[in-house]
Protein backbone atom coordinates (compact mmCIF):
# COMPACT_ATOMS: atom_id res chain seq x y z
CA UNK A 1 0.00 0.00 0.00
CA UNK A 2 1.22 3.47 -0.86
CA UNK A 3 0.82 6.46 1.38
CA UNK A 4 -0.07 9.87 -0.02
CA UNK A 5 2.63 12.32 1.13
CA UNK A 6 3.69 15.87 0.37
CA UNK A 7 7.18 16.13 -1.07
CA UNK A 8 8.72 19.24 -2.63
CA UNK A 9 5.41 21.04 -2.16
CA UNK A 10 3.60 18.41 -4.24
CA UNK A 11 1.37 15.50 -3.31
CA UNK A 12 2.76 12.15 -4.35
CA UNK A 13 2.43 8.48 -3.49
CA UNK A 14 5.41 7.34 -1.46
CA UNK A 15 6.93 4.21 -2.96
CA UNK A 16 6.14 5.24 -6.55
CA UNK A 17 9.41 7.04 -7.19
CA UNK A 18 9.48 10.12 -9.38
CA UNK A 19 6.70 10.96 -11.81
CA UNK A 20 7.05 13.17 -14.88
CA UNK A 21 5.54 16.24 -13.20
CA UNK A 22 8.06 15.90 -10.33
CA UNK A 23 10.94 15.72 -12.80
CA UNK A 24 9.66 18.89 -14.48
CA UNK A 25 9.29 20.61 -11.08
CA UNK A 26 12.82 19.63 -9.99
CA UNK A 27 14.34 20.83 -13.26
CA UNK A 28 12.37 24.09 -13.04
CA UNK A 29 13.76 24.64 -9.53
CA UNK A 30 17.31 23.81 -10.63
CA UNK A 31 17.12 26.11 -13.68
CA UNK A 32 15.02 29.08 -12.53
CA UNK A 33 15.92 31.07 -15.67
CA UNK A 34 13.76 28.65 -17.72
CA UNK A 35 9.99 28.88 -17.77
CA UNK A 36 8.14 25.90 -16.26
CA UNK A 37 6.20 25.41 -19.52
CA UNK A 38 9.47 25.27 -21.49
CA UNK A 39 10.95 22.67 -19.15
CA UNK A 40 7.74 20.65 -19.48
CA UNK A 41 7.95 20.89 -23.28
CA UNK A 42 11.61 19.79 -23.27
CA UNK A 43 10.94 16.76 -21.06
CA UNK A 44 7.90 15.77 -23.15
CA UNK A 45 9.85 16.18 -26.40
CA UNK A 46 12.73 13.99 -25.18
CA UNK A 47 10.35 11.25 -24.02
CA UNK A 48 8.30 11.48 -27.23
CA UNK A 49 11.45 11.14 -29.36
CA UNK A 50 12.61 8.09 -27.40
CA UNK A 51 9.14 6.57 -27.83
CA UNK A 52 9.06 7.38 -31.56
CA UNK A 53 12.49 5.83 -32.14
CA UNK A 54 11.54 2.67 -30.27
CA UNK A 55 8.24 2.40 -32.18
CA UNK A 56 10.25 2.54 -35.42
CA UNK A 57 12.50 -0.28 -34.18
CA UNK A 58 15.51 1.92 -33.45
CA UNK A 59 17.74 1.70 -30.40
CA UNK A 60 18.28 4.79 -28.22
CA UNK A 61 21.54 5.14 -26.33
CA UNK A 62 22.22 7.82 -23.73
CA UNK A 63 25.93 7.50 -22.96
CA UNK A 64 26.62 6.86 -19.29
CA UNK A 65 22.90 6.42 -18.54
CA UNK A 66 21.86 3.44 -20.61
CA UNK A 67 20.22 2.18 -23.75
CA UNK A 68 16.63 1.54 -24.72
CA UNK A 69 15.74 -1.15 -27.23
CA UNK A 70 12.75 -3.20 -28.29
CA UNK A 71 12.65 -6.95 -27.80
CA UNK A 72 10.14 -9.28 -29.39
CA UNK A 73 8.49 -11.86 -27.19
CA UNK A 74 7.35 -14.81 -29.30
CA UNK A 75 3.80 -16.12 -29.31
CA UNK A 76 3.18 -18.79 -26.69
CA UNK A 77 0.57 -20.76 -24.84
CA UNK A 78 -0.37 -19.32 -21.48
CA UNK A 79 -2.93 -19.99 -18.78
CA UNK A 80 -5.75 -17.92 -17.41
CA UNK A 81 -4.80 -17.68 -13.70
CA UNK A 82 -8.44 -17.76 -12.58
CA UNK A 83 -9.73 -20.66 -14.61
CA UNK A 84 -6.55 -22.50 -15.59
CA UNK A 85 -7.79 -22.42 -19.20
CA UNK A 86 -5.06 -22.53 -21.87
CA UNK A 87 -4.97 -19.34 -23.94
CA UNK A 88 -2.94 -18.18 -26.92
CA UNK A 89 -0.70 -15.22 -26.13
CA UNK A 90 0.24 -13.30 -29.28
CA UNK A 91 3.75 -12.17 -30.14
CA UNK A 92 4.46 -8.73 -28.74
CA UNK A 93 7.16 -6.08 -28.70
CA UNK A 94 8.29 -4.80 -25.32
CA UNK A 95 10.70 -2.03 -24.31
CA UNK A 96 13.99 -3.08 -22.76
CA UNK A 97 16.47 -0.93 -20.83
CA UNK A 98 20.10 -1.74 -20.13
CA UNK A 99 21.98 0.50 -17.71
CA UNK A 100 25.15 2.27 -18.77
CA UNK A 101 28.45 1.79 -17.01
CA UNK A 102 28.42 5.19 -15.24
CA UNK A 103 24.87 4.71 -13.93
CA UNK A 104 25.67 1.18 -12.73
CA UNK A 105 28.81 2.40 -10.96
CA UNK A 106 26.94 5.26 -9.31
CA UNK A 107 24.16 2.95 -8.11
CA UNK A 108 26.70 0.58 -6.59
CA UNK A 109 29.06 3.21 -5.16
CA UNK A 110 29.86 3.16 -1.49
CA UNK A 111 27.80 5.95 0.18
CA UNK A 112 30.99 7.24 1.84
CA UNK A 113 32.58 7.86 -1.59
CA UNK A 114 30.82 11.24 -1.71
CA UNK A 115 28.77 10.44 -4.81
Amino acid sequence: SWELVERSGMLNYEGWGMIKSELVARLSERYPHLYHRDVERIVSTVLDEITRALAEGDRVELRGFGGFAVKTRPARLGRNPRTGEVVNVQEKRVPFFRTGKELRERLNANPTDGQ
